[in-house]
């Protein structure tokens, strides 16, 4: 047996990225990386059929997990940056230490 079940906040995070282009944009490992580290921010809310949520759905909790996403987002983008600009440091000085 397999249940179909979902996490609405990667459902709706998976809708944000669409919206704005960067499915199409960004490097699918980078992606990749973003939506676990937003989502790891976020509640868990399973759904078994994403019709029912949209029939029963309160508009003021879908604005607030919308908020909630992308709060998450932009802090999941600063926290990659912040990675890669720290592991480009770490190789540039490693490079720099091959090289005497």
């Amino acid at each position: 047996m397999q249940l179909e079940i979902r996490n609405y906040y990667e459902v709706l995070l998976m809708e944000m990225l669409r919206d704005e282009g960067l499915m199409e944009e960004l490097p699918e490992e980078y992606l990749a990386d973003l939506c676990c580290v937003t989502l790891n921010q976020l509640p868990v809310r399973y759904i078994r059929h994403l019709v029912d949520t949209y029939f029963f759905e309160n508009y003021q909790e879908l604005k607030q997990m919308k908020t909630e996403i992308s709060e998450a987002l932009e802090r999941s983008r600063q926290f990659l940056k912040a990675n890669l600009q720290k592991r480009l440091k770490e190789e540039a000085e490693l490079a720099a230490e091959q090289q005497q």
